[in-house]
């Protein structure tokens, strides 16, 4: 309804009521302009497009929520701090120390110092072995830029041709050993140069100034310098010393950093030498005196060894054996051999691989009687003047037992059983001794244990025990045919009577030579008595007739008297007593009235084959030389002369000597 004025004429608040339908109308309504599509006349109608729709803009966030935003960047960035912060003083507080030893041994190189090891020497100083400082010239070949041109340099320093050292340098390894061993004279001239990627490492080389003389005695030592054998081995916590060390920086390929500072840096100490009671001079002439029988009586090998009576000290101990052994003919005298023997590869003997008079175990023969008649004698199963009938075999559990060469029943006092060796008179005096007797003499003289001396490779021989006991091993064991012993605990035994009855522990090392020169002496050989001065003084008496008339006159010393025993023993095989192969022995002491110095030899195969014939000459030219050097009075009675002169014939002499 539309409010009018009196007039008829719509009101101002009808018109303006009006104005506003047609406003909503024009904004509502779509514009169709005449023709258009869906108007009359007009096109056919479509459905019109969507609008486009208007993207509205971003609403930017209020005060309040860029405050709080602020806030939370503050807080992240505060833990972040926090947690630098603790890294880096986990890092370097911490675990400081920690990462800074794993950083210096990343770069640090440890490098040894050796020690330099000590010398041996004789009893007089004289060396034997030293140590002199070396070299060895290495290449680190990633460093060489130009082989041929350093080989040539080098070749002549380290005396290896140039066309060898090339490939050498050439191998891409890093390590490669150019020369070891080289003098400090031309190292020096080596280090000179400063030729990239050659460096020294120091060392020491072991040199032996008498040669080969006693060499199985010292020993020697190995590669690495460490001892392998003989005093080089068993001293080798003396000898060798103690290594230092220092060490240097370098990167992780192996360069060293320049100016890099050695740290950890330790001095070597250097080894203790030793004084041993070797006397040079005397191992010289046992050693030539022994060569020349093994080469005359085409022995395999032998050993030769002197002792002083008193205190156990070994003076010489020589092991030789045969370089290309010839058997002789049975039978055959040795023949002279010129002097001097010349001891080594290219000779007729060379020193033995190891000291047999300590290591080789042998069946002892007649020389262990000293076990019977000294276990006798102290029991009062005999004297030195019982007499016994004595045939030339016994039978014992159907076993035959005999003498060396037949003979008819003689009567022979106990002495002159010892002095002409009779193996049926022995068993005679062994049966009156009896089986548990004869065991205990045999332990109480040293036999079955390892010898005092701690030899390396020495061990207790093969003793028999009662438990392995059989009805004829008296008769065996009473002429040294059932027990192996060493040629040094059969004269243990005998330095022992000639001690007057007390067993002297044998020695090889005097003293002790310190890094800084001071001398010091080892403790004196142990010893405890084994038989009563009384059985040792009858005992003397008896073995001094074997070589006034017995079967070790070749034993005789001009002017002097002497007491011993010669063996002659079948070697063992694994099937048995050989029959064709004997080692030949003579032990005994001088001077016999008043003993001062005691020795043995052994023979392994000679020709001939008794002791009496080989090994006691060798001890006569020794023991004699032995006697005049440390001035030994001369025994009273004997004008100079020999106690007994052997027989010129061999027939005779092997006689005597069987």
């Amino acid at each position: 309804m539309t409010v009018t004025s009196p007039t008829g004429r719509p009101t101002p608040v009808a018109r303006a009521a009006r104005a506003a339908r047609t406003l909503r109308t024009l904004r509502t309504a779509p514009f169709w302009p005449p023709g258009a599509p869906g108007t009359p006349g007009g096109a056919p109608t479509r459905r019109p497009a969507a609008p486009l729709r208007r993207r509205q803009p971003r609403r930017q966030p209020g005060r309040q929520e860029l405050n709080r935003r602020v806030r939370a960047f503050r807080v992240l960035l505060v833990v972040l701090v926090v947690v630098v912060v603790g890294r880096l003083v986990d890092v370097q507080v911490v675990h400081g120390a920690q990462y800074s030893q794993q950083a210096q041994q990343e770069l640090a190189q440890p490098v040894q110092l050796p020690a330099i090891r000590g010398g041996i020497y004789d009893r007089a100083g004289r060396v034997l072995a030293v140590s002199v400082p070396t070299d060895m010239v290495l290449a680190d070949d990633f460093q060489i830029r130009h082989p041929l041109n350093e080989a040539e340099v080098l070749a002549p320093l380290v005396g290896v041709a140039a066309t060898k050292l090339v490939p050498l340098l050439q191998q891409h390894s890093g390590y490669v050993p150019l020369r070891r061993n080289l003098s400090s004279a031309d190292a020096a001239k080596v280090a000179a140069l400063a030729l990239p990627g050659i460096t020294l490492v120091p060392g020491s080389q072991r040199e032996l100034p008498a040669g080969t003389l006693a060499s199985p005695v010292v020993g020697l030592v190995n590669s690495s310098g460490k001892g392998a054998a003989g005093l080089e081995q068993q001293y080798n916590h003396l000898l060798a010393g103690k290594a230092g060390h220092e060490t240097l920086l370098e990167s992780p390929i192996g360069v060293a950093l320049p100016d890099s500072p050695v740290t950890q840096k330790a001095a070597a100490v250097g080894g203790s030498g030793l004084e041993l009671t070797i006397d040079e001079p005397l191992q010289y002439t046992a050693e030539q005196a022994l060569g020349a029988e093994i080469e005359a009586s085409h022995a395999v090998g032998g050993t030769a060894v002197v002792m002083d009576v008193k205190t156990g000290q070994i003076l010489a101990m020589a092991n030789l054996v045969a370089t290309h052994p010839v058997p002789a003919a049975p039978g055959t005298r040795p023949s002279a051999v010129s002097k001097p023997v010349t001891i080594g590869p290219s000779g007729p003997v060379s020193e033995a691989p190891q000291n047999l008079a300590a290591t080789q175990d042998y069946l002892p023969g007649s020389v262990f009687k000293l076990v019977t008649f000294s276990a006798a004698l102290t029991d009062g199963a005999t004297t030195p003047t019982t007499t016994y009938t004595v045939p030339w075999t016994r039978q014992v559990d159907g076993i035959t037992f005999h003498d060396a060469t037949p003979h008819p029943v003689q009567h022979l006092t106990a002495t002159t059983i010892l002095a002409q060796s009779s193996n049926v008179g022995t068993s005679m005096i062994a049966t009156a001794v009896g089986e548990s007797r004869l065991l205990s003499q045999v332990k109480r003289l040293g036999f079955g244990r390892p010898t005092p001396l701690g030899f390396p490779g020495s061990g207790p021989g093969l003793v028999i025990g009662p438990t392995q006991w059989n009805p004829t091993d008296y008769v065996d064991l009473a002429i040294g045919q059932v027990d192996a012993v060493s040629p040094l605990q059969v004269l243990n035994a005998y330095n022992a009577l000639a001690n007057g009855g007390v067993y002297v522990a044998p020695k090889l090392v005097r003293a002790t030579v310190g890094a800084d020169g001071r001398v010091r002496a080892t403790p004196p050989s142990s010893e405890h008595r084994v038989m009563s001065a009384t059985v040792a003084g009858e005992l003397d008496t008896m073995f001094q007739q074997v070589v006034n008339a017995g079967t070790g006159v070749a034993g005789a010393i001009p002017g002097y008297l002497v007491a011993g025993k010669t063996g002659t023993s079948q070697i063992a095989t694994a099937t048995g007593l050989s029959t064709t192969q004997f080692d030949a022995t003579f032990v005994g002491f001088a001077p016999a009235n008043h003993p001062v110095l005691s020795a043995i030899v052994v023979l392994d195969q000679p020709q001939p084959i008794y002791g009496g014939a080989v090994a006691a000459p060798v001890f006569s030219q020794v023991m004699g030389y032995a006697l005049h050097r440390y001035d030994i009075p001369a025994s009273p009675g004997l004008g100079g002369k020999p106690q007994a002169t052997p027989s010129s014939t061999l027939t005779q002499l092997v006689k005597e000597a069987a």
